[in-house]
């Protein structure tokens, strides 16, 4: 039989005791709680780094999508294959006509994700009352979170998607946005914002609801998991997570994304100019030239970006977040 003694420190009856014990409650009582133990910049810092690391990654898909959307005709156009597009870009420009724009992307991927999730996290704290199932609380807090991204993204997402086309009269980011400001005005930079809320936002509650409820789900079934909530969460979990979520949103707002295209390179290669930013407008525009199949041009492409773009975003994000823990678990040890 093993004894075990188990020894309690006594505390002296001094004021000097007592008055450090008081400094420290006090200490405490101050720090204030963080969610998922990361402060607010953490939450930042780790969104932009997976936000820069997902578009960086898929920007040649992403170049593609583009090409097949923007319609350059006033009359019926055919249809273009995925594999067409891509064979178009490397017979006539070569593999540096897939990442043309991607400088503008750099720039606005970063702040933009990093606005994104540092207010997902905030707002999924605050909604979801301490229960880490709601999926309700995820799918708002997604909205919030784009609402607000957006508006960081849409004026470099206009730029790139401007660099995208075949045959762009701008020489560079610097020489599109000089342009566009004089012969169009600065409210062209955000011509397309309504319609990219009004995209992402069913996008993004998609994604996030899809993604905590995968995820739970992957969980329960991983060996890694088990079935303790407590247990950290496996990359392959998040990876397969995120491609689900990313792939089911994208296929239900490719007709809102045509849309967004069009709106942004309007007037630019051939691409019609609207009389006004009203999405029916487009729609009914498109719809008389193409077609419904006009409203899923490119929906390949987009899939097949955010598919693995998402497995990769958040993939990236939880490892960010991770590192961070670990940053804060050993400061907190040391103090």
């Amino acid at each position: 039989m093993t004894t075990t003694t188990t020894a309690t420190a006594s505390k002296p009856d001094t004021p000097g005791f007592h008055q450090t014990s008081e400094l420290y409650q006090e200490k405490v009582a101050v720090s204030p709680p963080t969610h998922d133990g990361l402060e607010f910049w953490q939450f930042m810092i780790a969104g932009s780094i997976a936000g820069s690391v997902e578009h960086m990654a898929m920007f040649p898909v992403d170049t593609l999508k583009t090409r097949m959307q923007a319609i350059t005709s006033s009359y019926k156009t055919p249809a273009i294959t995925l594999r067409q597009s891509l064979g178009s870009i490397m017979k006539l420009e070569g593999l540096g006509g897939l990442y043309r724009g991607i400088a503008a992307m750099g720039l606005g991927a970063g702040p933009a994700h990093a606005v994104y999730f540092s207010i997902y996290e905030t707002c999924k704290k605050f909604l979801s009352a301490g229960n880490p199932n709601n999926s309700m609380a995820h799918a708002a807090s997604g909205v919030f979170a784009t609402v607000a991204s957006d508006a960081v993204l849409t004026p470099m997402d206009v730029v790139k998607q401007r660099l995208q086309l075949k045959g762009s009269p701008y020489k560079g980011i610097v020489d599109c946005m000089k342009r566009v400001a004089v012969e169009e005005g600065i409210g062209a930079f955000y011509a397309s914002y309504r319609t990219t809320v009004v995209m992402n936002a069913p996008f993004t509650a998609v994604h996030f609801a899809t993604y905590e409820a995968a995820k739970r789900a992957l969980m329960e079934v991983s060996p890694e998991s088990g079935g303790d909530g407590d247990v950290d969460e496996t990359l392959l979990v998040h990876a397969t997570a995120g491609a689900a979520s990313g792939a089911l949103a994208a296929a239900v707002t490719t007709p809102l994304d045509v849309v967004k295209t069009q709106l942004q390179c309007q007037g630019v290669c051939g691409v019609d100019r609207f009389s006004s930013s009203s999405i029916s407008d487009v729609i009914k525009t498109i719809l008389k030239k193409d077609g419904y199949g006009g409203l899923i041009r490119g929906w390949i492409p987009r899939m097949l970006f955010h598919a693995p773009a998402a497995a990769i975003c958040w993939s990236t994000y939880e490892s960010a977040k991770s590192f961070f823990q670990q940053i804060n678990g050993r400061n907190g040890s040391v103090n």
